[in-house]
């Protein structure tokens, strides 16, 4: 894949999950809107989590670091990939579902253990809902496999498309809830499952029409599986060590009132720009990556991995600026309204300045990983994971007597720039391959000028702006004034400066 090539592929992958981002905004502020910051929002939060939670555990984490390099290989060698990827999709369908009916009989211990802070009232309704929205996984753990296939094979385009559904979806649900006057959190939690049954079928017939046309059979023990198993274990571990930071997040903003709610709707923000360029990146790197490395294309590798970096960087830096300059703007015009009151917004604005100082961490975070996965080492993120827990759990508990609530989002930040650290330290001893090129060392002084210019121009603007990001009817077009202005600025100054080359923007996307 030629670095033009690959750069499309990013553009392909981040602008279907910008758009699923944009929609989830638009579901968040209707739930917030319906629902509010409450007990039932606290609850739904901490349902919701557990399918999600188990889902990159076992799919998207796991699974995926196993799945996708092994196959990617079979491809290149021109082995039986679609009976690697029968074998795949018949094993991980028999442990996701053991794993949902143990957790439909076990569901109020896992809420317990999840968020062990909540009284009756949330305790009770997090586990009825969590029954409901459990079977999530199931459907969305086969997904991801056919997803991965799909990343493989070069078609980028569907595997991102799929998680739309869930958001429109959910829209269309709330929308129907507050139309008819029924009760927005049943619609809510319904639609959940549906939506991983849609994005499965989604994903299962592009896979088809890409030729791999699956069928669940039964689970067959082979070389191949055993490998693989040998493979994700590490990276189950891994990533389940980086859930296990969700949890202590949720256990301690769990004995706080609507802090659960807070923290999501923070996380909800700074997962925009982590899923358009971080998840993107990763998603099309690994693949490329386990094919170069398996044909000695160390050159080519090391360009592709320079190009990841440059991007990310590119994209993520002002981001982040952003998140610290501005956030009250940003979760007061999106999020305050209906049930969500200014309180609200000023707090999710705190949670979303910490997480915005940690973004340039966790979006690098996706693109060193490959790295390491590529080359079927899992084992050793797994170590680097376990000391960022050990990090994130002290900070967490140990700062929440002293800050409160908001402990859990500065553990996230520092314990992701200690996960950093820990894997370029990691790249140590594998060769050449795994530094950056000249273009990348000369442009990034020149994109971290860029960004600080930009968050000049919106501290500045911000402060103009404020009676009317604060007047409503007008906020809307303040907020975005705002947004066109650092951005302007942004590539204005990163163009001139030659941080960006608008020319390589335009190749990428007639490519993709």
């Amino acid at each position: 894949m030629k670095p033009i090539r690959l750069i499309s592929g990013f553009l392909t992958v981040g602008v279907w999950t910008l758009l699923s981002r944009i929609l989830g905004f638009v579901r968040e502020i209707m739930i917030l809107s319906l629902i509010g910051p409450g007990p039932l929002m606290d609850a739904f939060v901490a349902a919701f989590r557990l399918p999600n939670m188990f889902r990159r555990f076992f799919a998207e984490g796991a699974f995926n670091a196993a799945f996708v390099p092994m196959f990617s290989s079979k491809l290149e060698g021109d082995e039986d990939a679609a009976r690697f990827g029968r074998d795949a999709l018949n094993g991980l369908a028999l442990v996701t579902l053991i794993l949902t009916a143990l957790a439909m009989i076990f569901m109020p211990a896992l809420v317990w253990a999840t968020a062990g802070g909540f009284g009756q009232e949330r305790f009770d309704l997090a586990t009825g809902f969590g029954r409901i929205v459990f079977p999530y996984i199931f459907f969305m753990s086969l997904s991801a496999l056919f997803s991965g296939v799909l990343n493989a094979t070069g078609r980028f385009a569907v595997a991102a498309a799929a998680p739309v559904l869930l958001n429109i979806m959910v829209i269309g649900a709330m929308t129907l809830a507050w139309a008819t006057g029924g009760t927005a959190i049943t619609w809510l939690v319904w639609t959940i499952p549906l939506a991983g049954i849609a994005q499965l079928a989604l994903t299962w017939g592009a896979a088809a029409q890409a030729g791999f046309a699956l069928r669940l059979g039964r689970p067959r023990w082979t070389p191949d599986m055993s490998l693989m198993v040998r493979t994700a274990i590490p990276a189950a571990l891994a990533t389940g060590v980086m859930q296990v930071n969700l949890v202590v997040g949720q256990l301690v903003a769990s004995t706080y009132d609507n802090a659960v709610s807070w923290l999501f709707a923070a996380d909800r923000l700074y997962q925009l720009p982590l899923g358009v360029v971080g998840i993107a990146v990763g998603i099309v790197l690994l693949p490329d990556l386990s094919r170069r490395l398996k044909a000695d294309d160390n050159d080519g590798a090391r360009t592709a991995y320079s190009r990841a970096t440059e991007f990310s960087m590119a994209l993520t830096l002002p981001s982040a600026v952003a998140l610290v300059v501005i956030p009250l703007p940003l979760t007061s015009v999106l999020f305050q309204r209906g049930a969500t009151g200014a309180d609200d917004a000023a707090a999710i604005a705190v949670a979303v300045a910490i997480y915005g100082a940690g973004l340039p961490a966790f979006v690098l975070q996706k693109v060193l990983q490959p790295q390491y996965f590529a080359r079927g080492d899992t084992k050793r993120p797994f170590h680097f994971a376990l000391v960022a827990m050990v990090i994130n759990a002290a900070i967490a508990v140990g700062l929440s007597p002293t800050i409160g609530w908001i402990a859990p989002a500065v553990a996230t930040t520092v314990a992701g720039w200690a996960m950093l650290g820990l894997l370029y330290i990691g790249l140590r001893g594998m060769g050449d391959v795994v530094r950056v090129d000249t273009r990348y060392r000369q442009r990034l002084p020149r994109i971290i000028i860029a960004s600080l210019v930009m968050g000049i121009v919106l501290g500045v603007f911000a402060s103009l702006l404020k009676p009317a990001l604060g007047t409503d009817g007008v906020r809307y077009i303040a907020l975005l004034a705002l947004i066109t202005l650092g951005a302007g600025s942004y590539f204005g100054v990163a163009h001139a400066i030659g941080a960006l080359k608008l020319s390589d923007i335009r190749g990428a996307v007639r490519r993709s």
